[in-house]
């Protein structure tokens, strides 16, 4: 059943408000007066946002320059894409000029005395936009696609155009507020980086702290954990950003066996490694009892080593290295790094005690880290929350307001 719109909002086809223009095929343009210019691929138009940090060039004729060039207030889209980012739009605000487009990137060239286009591709992320776009598409695996007909008929929520422009005006202090925390995400991101070659290689000293660090193989620190026949157990996974977790917390079809009597137990203070990606950085410290697939290894940290602080070394680049350096197998999808190549490989540690100040470190820069991507996560959900009821009209704005500290009703 179609939503019922409030008054004064109407639904038209985008085709009747905007141009739909597709892009230049590569190689399809004749070259009797060439020139070369930018264009944006489908790698730059992603997820909502475009990314300019490469942008490529192309061979168009003089003649057909402006037929393919972008202009302020295009709205730049991917004809294919994950499900879940379908129909995600960018308004084109001219960094570059000129610049062409391929022709799998639609631009949608709005009517600007009927549409904002700040709304319109807000529109086509929101869960309206999203839903017809993956109603009409075709999928494979994870990936859709739409035509440009399909696009044409896209079905726009068309409020009074000073309404629409209120609309946009909120949704950008949700976009300040996520581009600022995004900004400070990133530095501490990479503030922690710059932590963990400091404290992991010796240049810079815990307070307190002044005795020779020392080389060890790593057979001297860890020994193997072979412990099977524990179906009893809860089914553990181990992901490169979230650490040991249970396998339901995954979001993933379960496709392991249904046979567990050869998966491996592991224990909290236990180092999981996956055996043929370690050298990915694929490890985690785990702080669950449970068995894991045999396609990992299990490791446990004796009493010259931290398990906390071996973590944060395995995921150090240039260990991870050493990872890569000690695999063994002919090519990259069958190399492994088995409990006996992972003994001999060499790194230089401190005392114990310095260890456990080094990670109770870098374990300050994680929670903060943590809180961050929370704190982000939770303003994109708030916004979403919020798109969806303003740009379909069950939510209003307040028209008596300067756009600048209009309200939501």
């Amino acid at each position: 059943m179609t939503m019922k719109l409030p008054e004064g909002w109407k639904r038209i086809p985008l085709h009747e408000i905007a141009e739909v223009r597709t892009g230049l095929a590569k190689g399809k343009t004749g070259q009797s007066d060439p020139v070369e210019l930018p264009y944006l691929r489908v790698a730059n138009v992603q997820d909502g946002h475009l990314d300019l940090t490469e942008v490529k060039t192309i061979a168009v004729e003089r003649g057909q320059i402006d037929r393919y060039s972008l202009r302020y207030g295009d709205i730049l889209m991917t004809e294919g894409g994950d499900f879940d980012k379908l129909g995600r739009g960018d308004v084109w605000q001219s960094p570059i000029e000129p610049c062409l487009h391929q022709n799998h990137v639609f631009a949608v060239r709005p009517q600007f005395e009927r549409i904002d286009p700040f709304f319109l591709a807000a529109l086509t992320a929101s869960h309206y936009g999203r839903t017809y776009f993956l109603g009409c598409s075709k999928r494979s695996t994870n990936l859709a696609s739409i035509n440009s007909s399909q696009l044409k008929s896209f079905p726009v929520v068309v409020p009074p155009l000073e309404e629409q422009q209120r609309i946009t005006g909120i949704l950008r202090t949700w976009d300040e507020a996520i581009s600022k925390t995004e900004k400070l995400l990133a530095n501490s991101r990479t503030q922690k980086q710059a932590l963990m070659q400091q404290l992991l290689t010796g240049k810079r000293r815990m307070q307190g702290f002044s005795n020779e660090w020392r080389h060890y193989r790593l057979g001297q620190l860890f020994k193997e954990r072979v412990e099977t026949n524990r179906s009893d157990l809860p089914l553990l996974s181990i992901t490169r950003e979230d650490g040991v977790i249970h396998r339901y917390d995954v979001g993933r079809k379960d496709t392991s066996n249904e046979d567990k009597s050869k998966y491996l137990r592991i224990c909290p203070g236990d180092i999981g490694y996956n055996t043929m990606r370690m050298w990915q950085g694929v490890s985690a410290l785990s702080e669950h009892e449970g068995i894991i697939s045999p396609a990992y290894t299990v490791v446990i940290p004796n009493e010259l080593v931290e398990g906390r602080f071996a973590a944060y070394l395995f995921k150090f680049v240039p260990v991870v290295f050493l990872f890569y350096r000690f695999s063994q197998g002919l090519v990259s999808d069958t190399w492994n790094l088995k409990y006996r190549h992972f003994a001999e490989i060499k790194v230089k540690v401190p005392e114990r005690k310095e260890q456990e100040a080094i990670s109770a470190v870098l374990l300050v820069a994680d929670e903060q880290i943590i809180t961050l991507e929370d704190k982000l996560e939770h303003l994109k959900d708030e916004k979403r929350a919020l798109m969806q009821q303003l740009l379909t009209g069950k939510r209003r704005v307040k028209l008596d307001e300067p756009i600048e500290r209009a309200s939501v009703a």
